[in-house]
């Protein structure tokens, strides 16, 4: 038996127009190397000038994670050689970073309501990119990266699974993309994780040795990452080898990891202040301007739904998973939808269709239209479903357009006999059934209404009917 032990190394992109020390652009997908200058390039004589708004989203980031903002941190030089770092130094912070001691809380099935400590968040710029598919049997180099605004997150080693780091990551990009600070997309790589990760015998409190596990494009990645070096380490010391510290690259396609080169401590990148950029001072009234202009955060908003709409649990953790929902939610609330009502929709059919689209497309105000026709049994809900297909994409009247599909609720006593004699007679065996005591048989008959009359037919009066119809042919009522 293993206690694992992991931390996690989070890079997140800022979410600037330009660079970190310069004023290249930072969009996606631009042809390679168009987003230089002579700063990112690292020619001689040019001079970085730190980016406000990238020290500004770096603060808020470190608010809404509860970190101390520092007034005062120092830009350093990393200092490695690789052929996407064409300065042979990185500027980042080391010992006196921007920002340290915040928590990100999390539910685990293991072990219940979880605090991870995060270390320190620190601003620092990103390095070029290796193409190794543009050229046959060469190596291409893009520095379109290069200089790209990063909030490096460093968390405690307190996640004791590979599901919890999961779930840690989950909650982290959903705090930095409330917060406005990124758009947490690993798959443009504006999120990127590190995995540090060791393991021990339960109750012993010295760590094991580390290894660091990089190259994973997605959360579910992380997990089987840390799930295939968890196994590795195990085997390692249950044949009575030593885990060496190392960095491993992780190959999704076979679920396994590769050992790629022994671990750098920090002395080894020798870290000294950058010659050219001074310390970086922030006034205490700046800082807490920015705590003041941060948004409601996931948790805050989970507990106000909560408790403002009565929602369960789950349905406000699913609501708050995205801002974009939960506004959508609490719009379609305030155009008079009821809470529970509008939590089922947007859980259903709204989410499939956003998840698909990133847009929703029936207006909140027309959604909580179709709930009231649904809540006053103009429709069935059944029949809503089909009225919210019809209204995609365009702002038409649900009413007007479940009248013009025909499916306008029934509720004539007349029209629902007709249908349920209708059904009756043509499933005698099922009646027969019913008659001997198989009652479970009503949600069938009431299905094979519905069915009949293409889903006109008013639910809540048909069942009534139909009991009354077979206790007649039960030969119960006179």
């Amino acid at each position: 038996m293993w206690e694992t032990v992991i931390g996690l190394e989070v890079h997140v992109q800022l979410r600037t127009r330009t660079k970190m020390f310069c004023a290249d652009r930072t969009t996606f997908g631009d042809p390679p190397n168009t987003n230089v200058c002579p700063v990112c390039l690292g020619l001689p004589g040019a001079l970085p000038v730190p980016n406000a708004e990238a020290i500004r989203l770096a603060t808020r980031a470190a608010l809404a994670l509860g970190c101390t903002v520092h007034e005062t941190s120092v830009f350093a030089r990393k200092n490695y050689f690789y052929p996407d770092l064409p300065k042979g130094y990185q500027i980042s912070q080391f010992d006196k970073p921007l920002a340290t001691g915040g928590e990100v809380s999390f539910e685990s099935a293991d072990r219940g309501r979880v605090r991870v400590g995060v270390t320190r968040l620190h601003v620092e710029e990103d390095a070029g990119k290796l193409l190794h598919d543009r050229l046959p049997g060469k190596t291409a180099v893009d520095l379109n990266r290069a200089g790209i605004p990063l909030a490096e997150i460093v968390s405690e080693p307190d996640l004791r699974s590979p599901a919890e780091a999961r779930a840690y990551l989950v909650t982290l990009r959903q705090i930095l993309i409330y917060a406005g600070v990124s758009e947490c997309s690993m798959e443009q790589g504006s999120l990127r994780v590190d995995a540090n990760i060791s393991i021990r015998k339960p109750g012993e409190t010295r760590l094991g040795t580390k290894t660091e596990v990089k190259n994973m494009n997605s959360f579910a990645n992380v997990e089987r990452a840390l799930e295939a070096e968890h196994a590795r380490q195990v085997e390692l010391l249950e044949s009575g080898q030593r885990v060496e510290q190392v960095t491993l690259l992780f190959n999704a396609g076979t679920g396994r990891v590769k050992p790629t080169r022994s671990k750098e401590e920090s002395h080894d990148y020798r870290y000294f202040p950058d010659p050219d950029l001074p310390p970086l001072v922030l006034s205490a009234n700046w800082i807490a301007e920015q705590r003041a202009t941060l948004p409601e955060l996931p948790e805050a908003k989970r507990s106000r739904l909560e408790s403002a709409y009565a929602l369960p649990q789950y349905d406000a953790r699913v609501i708050t998973s995205e801002v974009g929902l939960a506004d959508y939610f609490e719009t379609v609330v305030k155009a008079g939808a009821d809470p529970k009502a509008a939590a089922n929709w947007i859980m259903g059919e709204v989410m499939t269709s956003y998840n698909e689209s990133g847009q929703f497309p029936v207006s909140a105000e027309r959604l909580a239209q179709l709930i009231q026709l649904v809540a006053a049994a103009t429709v069935s809900h059944q029949a809503a479903k089909r009225v919210y297909t019809e209204m995609a994409g365009s702002d038409q009247d649900p009413g007007a357009a479940a009248e013009r599909l025909g499916l306008i609720q029934v509720s004539d006593e007349g029209a629902l006999a007709r249908w349920v004699d209708e059904v009756l007679a043509a499933h005698p065996g099922e009646v027969d059934r019913f008659r001997s005591g198989e009652t479970k048989l009503l949600g069938f008959f009431v299905g094979q209404v519905m069915k009949r009359s293409k889903g006109k037919a008013d639910p809540k009066a048909v069942q009534p009917l139909l009991q009354s119809r077979l206790r007649i042919a039960a030969g119960t009522e006179a």
